[in-house]
């Protein structure tokens, strides 16, 4: 464990709001800032969790994946991510992740995951997204659970992520089913996806 792994159960305050449907842009300008701040390979950055799927209720922090060719990278990098704003916090209770946080007038904005390339966690997110945008009802069905567990833990951002993870855990089979069943892939046209 690094200095800067930390304790993966931190709570913060749950708000869900209504889909805004700037998100996508502001996330794909967020994208372009990264790679053109940051100086090793980038493979691509990919726009993934509820702000990324149209007509549903959200936390509005933008959530994203990084690719990168090698992880040690992003390691020796920490500086330059701190220089635009983002702090490390480690691999943060998943082996293979670098995950950064960005504030914004103190308040949570961004969620960066970062993978090394085949992390087989950058097709779980993306295949998630994309299921769940192309399927309205498992979207709204989703949009249920996290309304309800809102109200439940409505201080407690950690047992309320912690409470979702079954749910998304059974989709994620159910995922992996329907790309098999409908050839989509993970990597989009746009690495800003």
């Amino acid at each position: 464990m690094t200095k800067n792994d930390h304790n993966n159960t931190e709570q913060r305050h749950v708000e869900l709001v209504p889909h805004n449907p700037d998100w996508s842009h502001q996330a794909d300008e967020e994208a372009q800032r990264i790679m053109s701040d940051l100086t090793f390979p980038i493979v691509g950055i990919y726009h993934i969790g509820s702000t990324s799927v149209a007509g549903i209720k959200a936390k509005p922090i933008l959530d994203l994946v990084m690719e990168v060719e090698n992880l040690e990278d992003v390691i020796q990098a920490i500086p330059e991510f701190e220089a635009i704003g983002y702090i490390n916090k480690g691999e943060y209770g998943i082996p293979g992740r670098q995950f950064f946080t960005r504030d914004t007038n103190k308040n949570r904005t961004h969620h960066l995951h970062v993978f090394q390339i085949g992390h087989p966690d950058i097709e779980r997110h993306t295949v998630f997204r994309d299921f769940l945008r192309a399927n309205p009802d498992a979207a709204r069905e989703y949009e249920k659970l996290k309304e309800k567990l809102a109200k439940r833990f409505p201080k407690q951002s950690g047992n309320y992520t912690a409470a979702k993870s079954d749910f998304i855990l059974s989709m994620d089979e159910v995922a992996r089913y329907w790309l098999e069943q409908n050839g989509y892939g993970r990597k989009p046209d746009n690495p800003q996806d």
